[in-house]
């Protein structure tokens, strides 16, 4: 049988407290409602945290593409010492994120108000041959941007540095935008073949009908007036 539950008096603490023993370990609904209280707040100082991380992150992206760039030795080329700015990018639409990245380091060159030198691999498939020249890789991703005859970076660098504020200290002393488009080729940068007319076949006398050597695999030729040599 359950004893019977007795009375305790006010005075008699000794047999209160055998009776009902404290247990300071066991949590009540306040301690959990704290305990939650300091889990949401340490959640709010990891975003936080996470945040000024990703700025950290940035600013560190930055700087490790600076001290590349000046450790790098200049590439072989006919005109190393000038601060010439070549971009080779696709107008091709197949990729979108590749296109969009051509887009937006062209847009953001451009803002500068300098000379770019944009070079299109879908134009013409010597640029592919003359960009893996000067990397030294099979596969690449565009866009692809060389500053004074070194090499910056691509879409990701491009936009950390111009978010820095670093990308103008790199074109610092680059020559200025023209102010008018090419009157030859309308700012194309190519002219239709006048060997060929664009046809990629000539035909003489004795060997009748030959392939053109003079144009690319578009019939086309390079500008004279408006393009620069091989970076």
């Amino acid at each position: 049988m359950w004893p019977k539950w007795g009375k305790i008096s006010r005075n008699d603490s000794s047999t209160a407290a055998a009776v009902v023993p404290s247990n300071p370990a066991t949590p009540s609904f306040k301690d959990i409602h704290s305990l939650l209280g300091e889990e949401d707040d340490t959640g709010a100082a990891g975003a936080v945290r996470r945040k000024k991380a990703s700025v950290f992150h940035r600013v560190r992206i930055a700087t490790a593409a600076l001290r590349t760039w000046r450790s790098l030795p200049s590439l072989a080329m006919s005109q190393s010492e000038d601060k010439r700015i070549v971009v080779y990018y696709t107008s091709l639409r197949v990729v979108r994120k590749t296109f969009e990245d051509c887009r937006v380091v062209r847009s953001i060159l451009r803002g500068y108000r300098v000379a770019v030198d944009e070079r299109d691999l879908t134009m013409d498939s010597a640029f592919l041959t003359e960009l893996k020249g000067l990397l030294g890789r099979r596969q690449l991703s565009l866009p692809r941007v060389f500053i004074g005859g070194r090499y910056i970076g691509g879409a990701e660098e491009i936009r950390q540095l111009h978010e820095s504020g670093e990308l103008k200290l790199y074109i610092e002393g680059a020559p200025p935008a023209a102010a008018s488009v090419c009157e030859a080729c309308g700012g194309v940068r190519f002219l239709l073949c006048s060997a060929c007319n664009g046809s990629r076949k000539c035909y003489t006398e004795k060997g009748g009908f030959r392939t053109c050597g003079s144009c690319n695999e578009n019939g086309l030729v390079r500008c004279p007036d408006c393009c620069t040599p091989i970076v």
